[in-house]
């Protein structure tokens, strides 16, 4: 691998010549910019826009514009007599827990080579060094004309840096964060928990770019078929608008488990599968329930009035005789009544029967206290 940057590590008074590798390499398809209509190439050329020509990269430099828009030129001998002794030593300022580091400054990675044999003893030191304290260390550093922050770690038996944003080019989280509050609950949170065990762990080599397939696929048949090309049909979406979050987190459960090709209790019963109720059999036991409730209180509703009549009538048969013979035409009535209604019963129907046994029995008091008279 070609080096990028050769200087030295300063450990304290520990000088160590290194070699900067670019560790990690782009594999993304690039395209060119083409006529549509003739396929030509579409180039950018640098004009100067005072002399109205094109110019060669050796006769470009750099420019600083100010505020009025005027250019301050500035040479290569300008930047390298400035004071920055991290000009060519990487000098490690701090050791920390890794922890410490927040993901979000992370930026471009390099592998450290020892550059030569006087620099693989104080190589190897500074490494095992890192091993065996399980810190990393923090470092500052200049490359392509800035200072910047790196972090030093050990990768199998390298020395790796990662290139650190400065803590003033971290953008706060305070206008991201959602406006409005929400409260999530606990069964929310068990399903959500069940789907991360469900997902489990992956072995990062084997994913794969499956973008970068399909247009390579798609390229080679282009090229095979004479520019023509029949894209495959598309796949149809797993999912709709989610409007259960519930429903949503057990359909993603199920399909997770499926795809791993798990079973309830295939874990020997060490891991219990989460239960699971969707969101029509809750509407279905919740209905269920109202019938039941609904029968039960029909049920005492026609039970009830029997005890009141009946103790009425005991009642009105120790009093006096007609009473009681009003009181017959209140039975044959609510038995005629009851047999021609459904076994359900309105409240309409009973407030009919309990009119028509009220006018019957009226009459037979009204006959009595006539003969009495």
């Amino acid at each position: 691998m070609r080096s990028i940057w050769n200087g030295a590590i300063s450990f304290g008074l520990v000088s160590i010549p290194i070699k900067l590798v670019n560790a990690t390499e782009n594999h993304s398809i690039s395209f060119r910019q083409i006529h549509t209509e003739d396929g030509g190439r579409i180039r950018y050329r640098k004009v100067c826009e005072l002399e109205d020509r094109e110019v060669t990269s050796a006769e470009i430099g750099k420019g600083y514009e100010d505020a009025d828009g005027s250019i301050i030129p500035i040479t290569e001998d300008d930047l390298a007599a400035l004071p920055i002794p991290t000009a060519k030593t990487i000098e490690i300022v701090a050791f920390v827990p890794a922890d410490r580091i927040d993901p979000l400054q992370m930026d471009t990675a390099y592998y450290l080579s020892a550059n030569g044999v006087p620099a693989a003893k104080p190589y190897t030191l500074l490494r095992e060094a890192l091993k065996r304290s399980r810190k990393v260390a923090i470092a500052k550093f200049a490359l392509r004309g800035r200072e910047r922050l790196g972090m030093l770690r050990v990768v199998d038996d390298v020395i790796a840096m990662h290139g650190l944003l400065w803590p003033d080019e971290i953008r706060a989280t305070d206008s991201v964060a959602p406006d409005t509050e929400v409260k999530v609950r606990d069964a929310e949170l068990d399903l959500a928990d069940a789907l991360m065990d469900t997902l489990g762990e992956v072995d990062l080599d084997t994913l794969h770019d499956d973008y970068r397939t399909a247009v390579e696929e798609m390229i080679a048949a282009k090229v095979e078929g004479g520019g023509t090309y029949t894209p495959a049909p598309a796949a149809e979406p797993g999912g709709g608008k989610v409007i259960d979050l519930m429903a949503a987190l057990e359909n993603s459960v199920r399909a997770a488990r499926t795809a791993r090709g798990e079973k309830s209790g295939e874990d020997g019963g060490q891991e219990r599968e989460a239960e699971v109720t969707s969101l029509r059999s809750r509407t279905t036991k919740s209905a269920a329930g109202k019938t039941s409730s609904t029968r039960k209180s029909t049920t005492a509703r026609k039970s009830s009035p029997a005890a009141p009549k009946q103790v009425g009538g005991k009642k009105s048969t120790a009093k006096s005789a007609p009473k009681a013979k009003a009181a017959a035409p209140k039975k044959s009535t609510a038995k005629k009544s009851t047999g021609k209604q459904p076994a359900s019963g309105t409240a309409t129907t009973k407030s009919t029967a309990k009119k028509t046994a009220s006018k019957k029995s009226a009459t037979p008091k009204k006959t009595t206290k006539r003969a009495s008279a």
